[in-house]
């Protein structure tokens, strides 16, 4: 997936976790010199994490719960978000 920033990146995950019906509690980040940025949200469910590795045209976000069905909600919302951005 391309994306065209950091904040970009972290709102749309942001979206993601929220609309899954997530409770975001805290929030955290890091951007990293010369590139790449992390970061990760607290959750009353548990909680998610996004790594990016531009040198490696890759990111990566693990989410955690112990709301499977809000878990298979995050996965349903990032699927369709991968296939519209390729659109």
């Amino acid at each position: 997936m391309r994306y065209s920033s950091d904040h970009q990146l972290k709102t749309d995950v942001e979206r993601l976790i929220i609309s899954s019906g997530f409770t975001v509690l805290k929030f955290i980040d890091h951007v990293f010199e010369p590139q790449g940025y992390t970061a990760l949200w607290l959750l009353a469910e548990s909680h998610c994490a996004l790594h990016t590795f531009p040198e490696e045209h890759k990111a990566y976000i693990e989410i955690s719960s112990c709301n499977s069905g809000m878990y298979v909600n995050f996965v349903i919302a990032y699927n369709q978000y991968i296939k519209d951005a390729k659109n």
